[in-house]
């Protein structure tokens, strides 16, 4: 490939060397270096890639993007960018050859719902004869292939990688979750989304190593529909007009309140015996009732953006319906069925915020006790296990502290830390180190008409101890609790 061709619609300077070359590849790994490369320099939170400029070199790189001054010889060329992330978006979907061209693509950014949402479209138009990829927190699937996930949103280079190889798999579509942090850092830069599409937004990921504070948060998730063709909207958000602020997109939205294109009413909460679900009608652009077998208000706004994508593909009714009503998300208020007696879910909430809107959505049900089990992570806010323990405390009737991810603490400190929360409210609870032990316990000691949530772990499949990883499945260990049978059936 030329490096003409490679930045072609980049805005830079050449300062040094020449763009008349050939070049083999493009990284941003100082360790993938090849001769001829072409290296992106970023200046990354931990590391600065401009460190590296003469390491590289050595290697055998030809050609360094950089938005900063370097020393290097000067046959090598240097061609100079406002910002080498947004740089390394634009040359990876030329690199690549612009995949995202051959494909529709569908993004959709939130604090809330992106993951349920994501795999709902894809079950859909999967369902309807459309050939589906999708990038998320949980995996990456292309065709047969799933690839375990890093990050939420992936690298930009990773990105547009995975792009080709979904076009040249002969995908149709891609639906993907996009962070803030991905929009932040250009992940997502380089091409055009055909739907962008808007969940929810509530104060989470402002910290100092992620948004300073609530307006920085705004601004990234509001940048994708500044990168978008059609944006759909949830019209019921507070923060919906700041998310609109800048926008480019054509607007569409859904919710409960008058006036949005797609309303959602007549909502009831459905109990089928150990399957907890809610039902509604949805009227407007479309027309149709909707059962889904997934818990909550939270689960008709996820359902509601899944059929709000697909009805711009001409899905038929019977096809969305038939694929929601099927749709399972492992780690999401993903309910297993134990026992027609008790409701027993395993959940992603690992924090205050998500523990009280799950626990909250799950009252509403009316359960004869509801049983909260979790634990928090280690070399992590001490602040999250007061908040976590209080929550649980106030609105479940029995709270189950148990070890999550320990890392180099002590999991009996982390509990005591929990049990301080858990002592602010007037909940029962119990302690239970090893986690097996403690599901053992809340299955074994399930009564009727009990809801079961096992918290913190959701689609994760291990515990971090000392500095290692080692194989947790919590459906693993359900299932050889139920092995043994001394349960109610």
């Amino acid at each position: 490939m030329r490096l003409v061709d490679l930045l072609e619609g980049l805005e830079y300077q050449c300062i040094q060397g020449k763009t008349d070359r050939e070049i083999s590849t493009l990284v941003y790994d100082s360790r993938k270096v090849e001769k001829d490369s072409v290296f992106v320099c970023i200046s990354g939170a931990v590391r600065d890639g401009h460190d590296f400029a003469q390491e590289v070199v050595e290697k055998g790189a030809a050609v360094l993007l950089v938005e900063k001054e370097v020393h290097v010889p000067e046959e090598v060329t240097v061609i100079l960018v406002k910002d080498t992330r947004l740089a390394l978006a634009q040359t990876s979907a030329a690199y690549f050859g612009h995949p995202a061209k051959e494909l529709v693509t569908i993004g959709i950014t939130g604090t809330k719902g992106k993951t349920t949402a994501t795999y709902m479209v894809r079950s859909i138009l999967e369902a309807s004869g459309f050939k589906t990829g999708l990038i998320g927190t949980i995996e990456t699937i292309i065709g047969e292939e799933t690839i375990p996930s890093a990050n939420t949103t992936p690298e930009s280079y990773v990105v547009q990688e995975t792009f080709r190889k979904m076009a040249d798999a002969g995908c149709k579509c891609v639906v993907m979750e996009v962070s803030s942090q991905g929009l932040m850092l250009h992940r997502v830069g380089g091409f055009i989304f055909d739907y962008g599409i808007f969940t929810n937004l509530e104060p989470d990921h402002i910290g100092p190593n992620e948004h300073k504070d609530l307006d920085d948060y705004l601004h990234c998730k509001s940048l994708l529909f500044r990168q978008c063709r059609h944006g759909i909207f949830n019209g019921d958000d507070s923060h919906l007009e700041e998310i609109l602020q800048g926008h480019t997109c054509d607007v569409e939205t859904y919710g409960f309140s008058d006036g949005v294109d797609m309303k959602a009413s007549d909502v009831k909460l459905t109990d089928k015996g150990g399957t907890l679900g809610v039902a509604y009608h949805m009227s407007g652009l479309l027309d149709m009732d909707v059962e889904i077998d997934i818990p909550g208000k939270f689960s008709v706004y996820n359902s509601m953006t899944a059929i709000a994508i697909c009805r711009h593909f001409g899905v038929k009714k019977e096809t969305i319906l038939a694929s929601l009503s099927q749709i399972r998300v492992k780690g999401r208020v993903e309910i297993l069925p134990v026992s027609e007696k008790f409701t027993l879910m395993i959940d992603y909430a690992h924090n205050a915020m998500s523990l009280n809107s799950l626990l909250t959505t799950l009252k509403e049900y009316h359960p004869k006790r509801l049983v909260c089990l979790f634990g928090c992570g280690g070399n992590r806010s001490r602040d999250r296990r007061f908040e976590m323990g209080e929550v649980s405390s106030r609105l479940a009737d029995l709270t189950i502290v148990t070890s999550d991810n320990p890392r180099n603490e002590e999991p009996e400190d982390i509990i005591a830390d929990i049990v301080t929360g858990v002592k602010k409210a007037d909940g029962k609870f119990v302690t239970i180190a090893d986690r097996h032990e403690a599901i053992r316990y809340a299955i074994e000691h399930a009564q009727e008409g009990d809801v079961i949530v096992l918290a913190g772990k959701g689609h994760e499949d291990y515990q971090e101890i000392k500095g290692k990883k080692f194989h947790m499945d919590e459906r693993e260990l359900v299932a050889d609790v139920v092995k043994d049978g001394n349960f109610i059936r």
